[in-house]
C-alpha cells in the first residue's frame, strides 16, 4: 500500500508493506552516503539488513529510552555527520521507534542548514503517528519537545513485521495514538477498536491511522489551525509525562490519560472501554502541582491560556480556547 503525502516541494510516499525492510535499498533508492541513526533497543539484525543494501553507509547507536532524547545526543549525532564528511547530498535515515524519529529528523534538519531524512519506524507507536507529519524535535530542561523543527522526510517505509519483536506494553502505547486520530476523525477505526479486534486487523489499524494523519497535514503542514487536532489528548498527555518522571509511564500511556478529560460525557465510557480492551491505563493518580506546572510550558499556551482539542461525538472535534485555571477544572 501507499499512500501519497501532497505538501509541494515536500510531497513523498508512506509504504506499507510486510517485508518492507528487505527490500529498504531498493525502495529508497539513495544515492549519497546515509547515516542510520538506531538506539540500542532495535534489534541488530534490522540496522544490519539495512546497511547491507545501501552502497555507502555508517551507524549510529544511541542508548534507548527517552531521557536519551536530548541536546547531547543531537550535538552526538551532527557530530557523527561532521566526521564522516556528510554534506548537503548525503541524508540520514532513522531506523527505530518515536525518538529515534526525532533525534534523527532534528538533526538532519540542522545539520547544513537541512539534508535528506528517510524514516524507518519499528513501533507501532511510531507507525501510527510519529514517523508522519515532519515533526522532529528534543526534550529540553524536562519540558518535552521544547526543542524542534518542521523538516519532512523524504520517504517512509512501514513494515508490519517489524511489530512481532515488541513487547505487549509497547504494543498498547502505539494503540493510543491510534485510538486517538480515531476519537477525533475516523468512526470506522474507533470501532475497530471497539470491537477489541485491534490487534487481528493490525494493518487495517496502520493504514486508517496513517491516512487520517495525512489528510490533516496535507491541509495544515505547520500546524496554523487544523493540525491542532493531532494534539488530543497531548496537552494533559505532555504533562503528566514529564511531570511522572522519564521512563514511569510510556508517551501513548499518557496521552491515552490525557485525552479521557476532553471526551464529553456520552462518549467517555465507550473511550475508556476501547483504551482499556487494547490494555490502556484510564486511571492514573498524579501529582497536581507538578502537572499545573508543565501545562503552564505547553507549547500551545498563549499567556494564561491554551487551545485545547475536545469531541463529544466520535470522528468529530472541536477547539477550545480555556484558561489554565479552567483546564486546571477539567482534570
Amino acid at each position: 500500500m501507499i499512500i501519497p503525502v501532497s505538501l509541494a516541494n515536500d510531497s513523498y510516499d508512506i509504504i506499507i508493506e510486510k517485508g518492507a525492510l528487505k527490500k529498504a535499498g531498493e525502495l529508497l533508492k539513495i544515492k549519497g552516503k546515509a547515516l542510520v541513526v538506531t538506539d540500542s533497543g532495535v534489534p541488530e539484525e534490522y540496522a544490519e539488513s539495512l546497511l547491507s543494501q545501501l552502497d555507502e553507509a555508517c551507524l549510529y547507536t544511541f542508548p534507548q529510552g527517552e531521557e536519551n532524547k536530548n541536546t547531547d545526543t543531537l550535538l552526538a549525532i551532527c557530530k557523527t555527520l561532521l566526521e564522516k564528511d556528510f554534506t548537503r547530498t548525503d541524508c540520514v535515515i532513522a531506523l527505530g521507534g518515536g525518538v529515534t524519529g526525532d533525534m534523527a529528523g532534528f538533526a538532519s534538519a540542522i545539520y547544513m542548514r537541512g539534508i535528506d531524512f528517510y524514516n524507518i519506524p519499528t513501533t507501532l507507536l511510531s507507525q501510527v503517528d510519529s514517523s508522519v507529519g515532519g515533526k522532529t524535535a528534543v526534550d529540553f530542561c524536562s519540558a518535552k519537545n521544547l526543542l524542534g523543527a518542521f523538516h519532512q522526510p523524504k520517504k517512509v517505509i512501514i513494515d508490519p513485521l517489524l511489530l512481532s519483536t515488541l513487547e505487549k506494553r509497547q504494543i498498547s502505547n502505539g494503540f493510543a495514538e491510534a485510538v486517538k486520530i480515531a476519537v477525533t476523525s475516523d468512526e470506522k477505526l474507533f470501532e475497530i477498536f471497539e470491537s477489541g479486534k485491534a490487534m487481528e486487523k493490525i494493518e487495517e489499524v496502520i493504514f486508517r491511522a496513517v491516512s487520517a494523519k495525512r489528510d490533516v497535514v496535507e491541509k495544515d503542514e505547520k500546524e496554523s489551525s487544523l493540525r491542532r487536532v493531532l494534539n488530543f489528548g497531548h496537552t494533559l498527555g505532555h504533562a503528566i509525562e514529564s511531570s511522572a518522571g522519564l521512563g514511569e509511564l510510556l508517551h501513548g500511556e499518557c496521552v491515552a490519560l490525557g485525552m479521557l478529560p476532553m471526551c464529553g460525557s456520552e462518549i467517555r465510557p465507550r473511550v475508556e472501554k476501547a483504551l482499556q480492551s487494547v490494555g490502556l491505563k484510564t486511571e492514573y493518580y498524579y501529582n497536581k502541582d507538578a502537572v499545573k506546572s508543565f501545562l503552564k510550558h505547553d507549547k500551545k499556551a498563549s499567556g494564561n491560556t491554551v487551545n485545547i482539542v475536545l469531541s463529544d461525538k466520535i470522528g468529530s472535534f472541536y477547539f477550545k480556547k480555556v484558561s489554565l485555571s479552567q483546564l486546571e477544572e477539567m482534570i
